[in-house]
């Protein structure tokens, strides 16, 4: 039976798709011995040139050849970090028509990032990665973690947040799951992709201190520790080299420094020279072009830069087959790992395990800004009335944005979740539609269904909001950005901090008309709030997926108490984010030098000192915690010694909740200037009323180091240190000092 029948016949058989649970009752087949090593070799020896050529470039949108004579499989890769991308047709972007491909959207990673828990990783991976099994995808474009550098980034929603030590730890259980099921993760963008205008043609340069302390150590976790099998070189260029074969970042630092075995894929259009590409460190070729059966001379995909262009300069002795076979091996490395894997589990794919992870993981990630006179939860006596406001209460958000955009089985809206939990309790619930933003809603063919044509005036939509209101006992406004373009989505970045479509008048005219007003923000980047001393509650919801309504309703209700935590901050002025104070323009098609160096989010805000409106890991609860003293096991420690650090931590709230103990590490005696403090560890912990917990955290000297960029070495110099345990970046609880010797 030919491949693609055989898959078409396994994806039809949905509706007899294993539960999450019976499909992890396999065992997974993770040999990377010396056994994987012989069988690439042999089969390496086995291959013709042009076998081996054909193995490292496309065949169509989203798949490579393999080797059919010898019996090797095609590598099927598929979008996205968030969800498994409908499938598509042979040589385009539009909808393949299969009416079996719909998935489970997850919470963008984002909102991942904010749950500040590594079980939630683990648990997305499993889930995402058991629906791509499912679907018979080889590679799982995703996860995403470059660092949020400024609000304005289009495709900061993909990615978790400002912190380095953040990113890298949320993502590590994320990949190790995600290939339990036999499919590789494939982390993006590689590296420094932080804006989108321009992506193709901005040329980015910065010191090594701020490459190696905030930029890269995310990619590093990922592959030493995660253990990816597949990375996704960037658009963008560094230091004149494109991403996706710049020597410098794939050879040197990826596969050289870091031991790197998998592969290194192109993004989809990211190359650009047979010889960069060769001697670079690329060793998968995708999407040069567009529609493979008509652009170029006789197929397309055969004049890729590593195509025959590649076997025509061996051919004439201009290159060598060494680099070539090194991408082969990778290749074929991959290919074991994932496609020739014969013991990877059964798979998943919309199964109530599924949906109920969504949820979950939304609950968790959603964070409580404010919550003044214990506005939140609402009320659950019966008579209460909601009114609901605003376009993104009903506008599905799973669709656009990019490459990351979906075709969900189903999207639960804000206002469908918070209706549904309002009539089980009895309460009324009324929608006024506040403002109009985007009433499009299409993707590649993906069609919402929604008609949001709205002809009514500004003031006419305001008045009705405001009756809507001042009639009601809790007025929630759901607002933010969306997915189209310069909001947050691939391609555009944002054009400024402000909220769009007027929704600033909106949220002021409402704040005058309700004691209680609840602002709950759809996006995935921070956004200026004038009005923010006018609401009584600000809830940061994401973008969440196809639960996204019983997820916030959850929270708004109090059946999960809030404990998410920022994984970015939120700055008062756009002109107060570090990038911007020092740089002149944003986005910018050119030469971009990175001026604030290491000092990007919180550690670029306090070392300049500046207000800002939310800090980093900031996030409020419906119960209390209280902090005990911070004890250390030594008071000093040497070369190759940890520090044990303990903290006590009680719930003193009365009803059940998690807190996030972040610990901080201070350096006040660095001999080259430092940030006033970076995350080093964290901890979430769920405790009952009057519980209490003790917290631990070790530390060595690799917490304590920063990159000499004149010595090109990591240094962690003798002298006083600080460790800072707290609720946020801007409220530590206790403190210890101890040395290192």
């Amino acid at each position: 039976m030919p491949v693609k029948l055989l898959k078409t016949v396994l994806l039809c058989a949905v509706a007899l798709a294993p539960s999450l649970a019976e499909a992890q009752q396999r065992p997974v087949y993770l040999d990377t011995s010396a056994r994987i090593e012989e069988r690439i070799e042999d089969a390496l020896s086995r291959m013709t040139l042009d076998e081996k050529i054909a193995m490292i470039h496309a065949q169509s949108k989203f798949s490579s050849p393999g080797v059919p004579r010898l019996g090797i499989p095609e590598l099927w890769c598929t979008d996205g970090p968030h969800g498994i991308r409908p499938e598509v047709l042979w040589d385009e972007w539009e909808q393949a028509g299969w009416t079996n491909d719909s998935c489970t959207a997850y919470p963008a990673l984002t909102a991942l990032a904010a749950t500040w828990n590594r079980d939630m990783a683990a648990l997305y991976g499993r889930s995402i990665g058991a629906e791509a099994r499912y679907r018979e995808k080889d590679v799982l474009l995703g996860p995403g973690v470059n660092i949020y550098r400024t609000p304005l980034g289009g495709r900061n929603f993909e990615y978790m947040g400002e912190d380095p030590y953040l990113a890298g730890e949320m993502a590590v259980p994320y990949i190790r799951e995600v290939q339990k099921q036999g499919v590789a993760a494939c982390v993006k963008h590689y590296a420094l992709n932080n804006e989108e205008t321009h992506r193709h043609t901005v040329d980015i340069d910065l010191d090594d201190r701020a490459l190696y302390e905030i930029y890269l150590p995310a990619f590093r976790k990922a592959v030493v520790e995660g253990g990816a099998w597949s990375i996704m070189g960037s658009y963008n260029l560094y230091r004149g080299v494109h991403g996706c074969h710049n020597d410098r970042l794939l050879n040197h630092i990826l596969k050289g420094e870091w031991g790197f075995d998998g592969a290194v894929v192109s993004d989809w259009g990211g190359t650009h020279s047979t010889d960069e590409a060769v001697t670079g460190g690329l060793d998968i070729e995708y999407g040069t072009w567009t529609d493979g059966l008509t652009e170029g001379a006789g197929n397309a995909y055969d004049e890729y830069f590593m195509a025959t262009p590649y076997r025509d300069a061996i051919l004439a002795g201009r290159l060598t087959e060494r680099e070539l076979d090194d991408k082969v091996r990778r290749v074929l490395r991959l290919i074991f790992r994932t496609a020739m894997n014969t013991d990877k589990p059964f798979g998943a794919m919309c199964s109530e395990e599924q949906t109920a992870a969504a949820r979950r993981i939304g609950g968790e990630g959603i964070v409580l800004l404010r919550n003044e006179r214990g506005t939140l939860p609402i009320s659950s006596r019966r008579g209460i009335r909601i009114a609901v406001i605003g376009e993104n209460a009903v506008k599905m958000m799973t669709v656009g944005g990019g490459s990351s955009s979906l075709k969900v089985k189903h999207e639960c809206s804000p206002l469908e979740g918070i209706a549904a939990r309002a009539a089980a309790c009895g309460a009324e619930v009324v929608y006024a539609r506040g403002y109009v933003g985007d009433t499009t809603g299409s993707y590649n063919g993906v069609e919402t269904g929604q008609n949001l044509a709205d002809s009514r005036s500004e003031q006419e939509l305001i008045a009705e909001a405001v009756e809507a209101a001042r009639n009601a006992d809790y007025t929630i406004f759901v607002g933010g950005l969306n997915k189209s373009a310069n909001q947050d989505s691939e391609g555009t970045d944002r054009l400024s901090l402000d909220l769009p479509y007027g929704q600033d008048r909106v949220i002021e005219a409402l704040a005058g008309a309700t004691d209680r007003l609840v602002v709950a923000l759809v996006s995935g980047n921070a956004v200026a709030m004038p009005w923010v001393g006018g609401a009584d509650a600000i809830v940061q919801t994401w973008y969440l997926g196809s639960e996204a309504g019983n997820a916030l309703a959850d929270v708004l209700f109090g059946d999960v108490t809030p404990s998410g935590k920022l994984p970015f901050t939120f700055p008062v002025r756009l002109q107060d984010v570090p990038a911007h104070a020092l740089s002149a323009k944003f986005p910018n098609d050119g030469k971009t030098y990175y001026h604030e160096g290491i000092f990007v989010g919180y550690r670029g805000y306090e070392h300049n000192g500046t207000e800002v409106l939310f800090p980093f890991g900031h996030g409020l609860s419906y119960t209390t915690f209280e902090y005990g003293k911070l004890r250390a096991d030594r008071k000093s420690i040497g070369a190759g010694e940890t520090l044990t650090l303990s903290i006590d931590i009680t719930n003193t709230g009365g009803r059940r909740g998690s807190e996030v103990v972040q610990l901080y590490i201070a350096d006040p005696q660095s001999s080259l200037p430092r940030p006033v403090k970076e995350l080093k560890g964290f901890e979430k912990i769920s405790l009952e009323p009057g519980q209490t917990r003790t917290v631990t955290f070790t530390v060595d000297s690799s917490a304590l180091s920063y990159y000499d960029d004149r010595k090109g070495e990591w240094v962690a110099e003798s002298g006083e240190f600080e460790a800072l345990a707290g609720s946020s970046s801007a409220d530590i609880r206790a403190r210890a000092k101890f040395r290192l010797k």
